[in-house]
């Protein structure tokens, strides 16, 4: 039977799966059969239907093979920890993780950070900036791919 995977955490090694049936089908990392990494939500796969549980689950690949080995909303670690070291007070990091009121919040803070400069007092706001992402760009890089696209793709945290 045909699918798509709704979510699979890697921690636990479980997952389910909607079958074109309408069904929901749950599945452990052991059935998974990919080559290519882990299953990610949104995947289409197929797999052996056994009651309420699927075994034998494959990735049915389509026309970019790339963008299904890495899964709908793939992010790097390394590309978001590398932006947030040289790029972070800009807010790009957040932009690239898909957390726009957030990048906001960092470019703004830091436009109005250098405007207090010119009195003093916005050295102190831009060093809190600078800290807060340096530890993102430490925390992104030291995190595997796994974690971090569970933790910061999938759940969606935006800070730290």
């Amino acid at each position: 039977m045909k699918g798509q995977v709704l979510v699979f955490d890697p921690l636990k090694g479980e997952g389910i799966i909607s079958g074109q049936d309408g069904e929901r089908y749950s599945f452990q990392g052991s059935d998974w059969r990919g080559e290519a990494g882990p299953p990610r939500a949104g995947q289409q796969v197929d797999f052996a239907a056994s009651g309420s549980a699927a075994a034998e689950v494959f990735p049915m690949l389509g026309a970019n093979p790339i963008a299904e080995a890495f899964g709908p909303g793939h992010k790097s670690p390394i590309v978001a920890g590398l932006l947030a070291l040289f790029l972070g007070s800009l807010g790009i990091h957040k932009f690239y993780l898909g957390y726009t009121t957030q990048g906001v919040i960092l470019l703004v803070s830091t436009f109005m950070s250098y405007l207090l400069t010119l009195v003093l007092i916005g050295i102190i706001p831009l060093m809190i900036i600078g800290l807060i992402c340096l530890i993102e760009a430490i925390i992104y890089l030291t995190k595997s791919e796994a974690d971090f696209n569970a933790t910061y793709v999938q759940n969606q945290k935006p800070w730290f």
